[in-house]
């Protein structure tokens, strides 16, 4: 048992105690007065560090790209309704791409509750479809048991979002407070039957190919994923926005399955017999619509969730395991080395998606290529949701683990906010954002926490005054019909400068390199405008040749 056993104490104290039982170090969160005791007790411990956002909704993003990087659970807190709802696309978002979160919310006084008392909302029900867990705690003594059992929950299994409803009076009582161990997270194995069913279809595979998710990130398994593809030559796809599970450089590294895939690239996937999912829930992006499982190919598919298996597709093979324990026992499998050529041929179909698809190289690739050029190898890029991110996705190359942050569920506003979780998570690295002007609209107010905080991470905007995405699908199913797409003219570099940051305004290659440099060499808070081309929607059309198809 924990030292802090049979200790007296106030129920905020009890939560703080919990949080370095689990060794956190930051929280982040929008103050509320509904829970003023736990934030007093927080600022009585120096072993946590309070970062307050302008926003729930940026705060959660935070916590979120915090425990992304770290691996650790995000804490984040808001008060009753109002910051709850704010919150939440946060902890939707750590939902669909499995992020472990721990949300504490100021409730209203039990007196109360039921009466639609001032802010009341019925946080258990309000999020429990979004969360592992919602719960809400009514009896002091129970703190350690539910806040721990928080943390277990958050990191085990299948990663994922706790929400925990503190009544406001619950913080202001003392208990005797009996606490646990630090949680520790199991890490099944396969067992020996289901490694030798995999072994047998592997035998008869002409064409297999894995797929890697999330999964084999959360598990630290990234060294042993290289140690399984190579053993055997088999390419390796990454799932929807997870890049950097596979050295892009390497030569079994077969491309991305996210949006706007090339058809030079999903013709990898028709053209495999058997496909080795390994750490993926096999989204309906990874899935291209749930359509590229195929008669006659076979699927084995390997999760630490159970209720994943089969969800999307019904394997061939299913067995719930931790990543990195399962790719080492596939590791040691016996089978025949006869996949190099498959293996080099979906290489070149690969390396052939890099190169534009016609015609001149437009800016935007020029941005990636620069930042591929001028970063360090182990920066670390994340994205909000937007079409920008397409160019991002298909030429730059993640050749090291742990260097990209995005957001599985295309949450706007993301792309920012979780680079300050980042950049706080590992201080030592330098840290990315790409948003797209309206994204980025959604929750530029946490450059001011970054100015405030001092947390250099360098934000790139892309601005071509629309909501880019919702345009490319107007014009592709009501061409010419324009509504609600189009964007007001915001100077954001001059807002960057008014709130403390560095700034700069670009048009050109030439103009970004130089700008990228400066920014890279400061270390301060620092935003990079682009104007934007409105007309190149996508990396392979414009509006006007999206027109010219119907």
């Amino acid at each position: 048992m924990g030292d802090g056993q049979h200790q007296s104490m106030s129920s905020s104290r009890a939560i703080v105690e919990c949080l370095k039982l689990e060794e956190v170090e930051k929280v982040f969160c929008v103050p509320g007065e509904s829970y003023l005791p736990l934030l007093d007790a927080i600022f009585d411990e120096p072993a946590l560090t309070l970062i307050s956002a302008r926003h729930e909704g940026g705060a959660s993003f935070m916590g979120e790209g915090y425990a992304k990087a770290s691996g650790t659970p995000g804490v984040v807190m808001a008060t009753r309704g109002v910051g709850a709802s704010n919150l939440a696309i946060g902890v939707h978002t750590a939902y669909q791409d499995s992020t472990p979160m721990v949300v504490f919310l100021g409730q209203v006084h039990s007196r109360f509750k039921g009466r639609e008392g001032f802010q009341e909302i019925d946080l258990e029900d309000f999020f429990k479809p979004i969360a592992k867990w919602a719960v809400e705690i009514n009896e002091a003594s129970r703190i350690p048991e539910i806040v721990q059992r928080a943390f277990r929950l958050a990191r085990t299994g299948r990663p994922g979002p706790v929400v925990i409803s503190l009544p406001e009076d619950l913080l202001l009582e003392t208990a005797t407070m009996d606490f646990g161990t630090k949680v520790s997270k199991p890490s099944p194995r396969p067992s020996r039957d289901e490694i030798k069913d995999i072994e047998q279809i592997l035998r008869g595979s002409k064409r297999p190919l894995i797929i890697a998710g999330g999964g084999v990130k959360s598990a630290r398994g990234e060294e042993t994923l290289i140690d399984f593809a190579e053993s055997f030559n088999l390419p390796v796809m990454a799932a929807f926005r997870r890049h950097d599970v596979f050295p892009n450089d390497h030569h079994l590294y077969v491309g991305h399955l996210g949006l706007g895939m090339t058809p030079t690239l999903l013709s990898i996937v028709r053209e495999a017999d058997t496909l080795i999912a390994i750490g993926t829930r096999l989204s309906e992006v990874t899935t291209q619509d749930y359509t590229i499982l195929t008669k006659g190919q076979s699927l084995i598919h390997i999760d630490i969730d159970y209720e994943t298996i089969g969800k999307s597709f019904s394997p061939l093979v299913g067995i719930v395991a931790d990543a990195k324990e399962a790719l080492k026992d596939l590791t040691s499998m016996k089978l025949p080395n006869e996949w190099t050529s498959w293996a080099s041929k979906c290489r070149v179909k690969y390396t052939q998606s890099l190169k534009p698809t016609e015609g001149q190289v437009v800016l935007n690739e020029k941005i990636i290529s620069s930042l591929q050029k001028h970063l360090p190898k182990d920066s670390i890029i994340t994205n909000d949701a937007g079409n920008f991110a397409g160019w991002l996705h298909r030429f730059y190359q993640f050749s090291q683990k742990n260097t990209y942050v995005g957001p599985t569920s295309g949450a706007m506003g993301y792309g920012m906010p979780a680079a300050l979780g980042v950049k706080l998570a590992l201080p030592d690295r330098t840290v990315v954002s790409l948003s797209g002007d309206g994204g980025f609209m959604m929750t530029m107010q946490e450059l001011e926490t970054a100015v405030r905080y001092d947390i250099p991470v360098i934000s790139i905007v892309f601005n071509n005054c629309m909501y880019g995405t919702i345009r490319m699908h107007q014009e592709v199913h009501y061409p010419h019909k324009m509504i609600g797409t189009n964007l007001g003219r915001v100077d954001f570099s001059k807002i960057a400068l008014d709130v403390g940051a560095e700034s700069y305004y670009v048009k050109t290659a030439e103009e970004f390199d130089k700008a990228l440099i400066q920014s890279i060499r400061i270390r301060k808070p620092s935003l990079i405008e682009i104007e934007s081309d409105p007309n190149q929607i996508t990396v392979s059309s414009t509006i006007q040749q999206i027109r010219n198809r119907h």
